[in-house]
């Protein structure tokens, strides 16, 4: 069955552009259900917000779920100081170097967005000499684009302790197929998602079971899986494999984990997507993640009686200025269709 990798790159275009911290994703939840109503799929919303697509199976009395993530690391408010630049508490795990010099939107109440840029309190090396201190949440400002010189005058503005701030994704596809952005994780495996239903629904195919296509928004915070249906026996993150230091993922492949931070991901499962992978020229690798978990993972320590896998695009600099490649995009987008199929 083929797989529209051109759908599933616009589709993450599109998604990255929309601003989503955990806690501030009504906006991207509705790209994805408009998505799931214009490809056909029955879907529904959870209390929390989170999205399940469904596709009847060949056997509905039992389901797997795949699970991706819409949600994406952020800030809020924390403090409107004196000069009227912002201090900010992380929503999610990232380093604050990560994101010193990046522009960013301040999400306020009345529903104004307000632009500025994330920087030291000590930036410029023509005035300080301690410029080049430790970045951390104490240090680190939003610079705003108006003319305030205090708390009172942002205040004015409608900023509040409270208000999300999003960072630009800065996405860029080169043309021997790399995909550049922020938040690749995991905006880049809901595009997946949707991209499987749209061949399925094309092909007029069935998965062997009854499939839930889970999209969280909490899974940066860790409680992104919640409510699993009571026939699913199997829940499969698609998620990002991290590419570097000793780790084995590529850019290039799909990474199959066989542990996280938290657990051993289901054996049998791991093996049947090898062998899916060796069969049908998959390129692939087997990785172990050591500062990583997943809503499958999550869904274990949560008591759940499902076997479990995590597998996705291999990614660079996971939690930073992230980059992947078309062929581990698809190479992840056909291991899935593949187990989804097999017989």
């Amino acid at each position: 069955m083929k797989i529209d990798l051109d759908y599933i790159i616009k589709t993450f275009e599109d998604l990255v552009k929309i601003p989503s911290p955990s806690g501030y994703t009504e906006e991207a939840m509705a790209y994805v259900k408009n998505e799931f109503e214009n490809l056909g799929v029955k879907f529904f919303t959870t209390n929390k917000g989170a999205v399940y697509g469904v596709i009847d199976g060949e056997d509905n009395d039992q389901s797997i779920l795949l699970t991706s993530h819409v949600d994406t690391l952020g800030a809020m408010v924390l403090d409107i100081k004196d000069n009227g630049r912002l201090k900010l508490a992380s929503v999610g795990g990232f380093a604050w170097g990560s994101i010193e010099g990046e522009n960013a939107l301040v999400h306020t109440d009345s529903g104004k967005v307000y632009s500025g840029s994330l920087l030291p309190e000590k930036a410029s090396v023509h005035i300080f000499a301690e410029a080049s201190e430790e970045r951390k949440e104490e240090n680190m400002e939003i610079r705003l684009d108006n003319d305030v010189r205090s708390a009172k005058e942002t205040r004015g503005l409608g900023i509040e302790v409270g208000d999300f701030v999003s960072f630009d994704p800065r996405f860029m596809l080169t043309e021997n197929g790399y995909v550049k952005s922020r938040h690749i994780d995991d905006k880049i495996c809901v595009a997946i998602q949707l991209g499987l239903c749209k061949a399925l629904i094309e092909a007029k195919e069935k998965p062997k079971y009854q499939t839930y296509f889970y999209i969280a928004n909490y899974e940066e915070i860790g409680h992104g899986l919640y409510h699993i249906p009571e026939n699913c026996t199997e829940v499969i993150a698609v998620d990002i494999g991290t590419v570097g230091g000793t780790n084995t993922s590529s850019e290039k492949a799909v990474t199959i984990f066989a542990k996280d931070s938290s657990t051993p991901y289901d054996y049998g499962i791991k093996k049947t997507m090898v062998e899916l992978c060796k069969t049908k020229d998959i390129p692939y690798r087997v990785d172990i993640a050591r500062r990583y978990g997943s809503d499958a993972s999550a869904a274990l320590r949560q008591g759940k009686d499902v076997r479990t896998a995590c597998i996705g695009p291999g990614v660079d600099s996971t939690h930073h200025y992230e980059r992947t490649h078309k062929d581990g995009i698809l190479a992840s987008a056909n291991l899935v269709m593949a187990y989804l199929l097999r017989k």
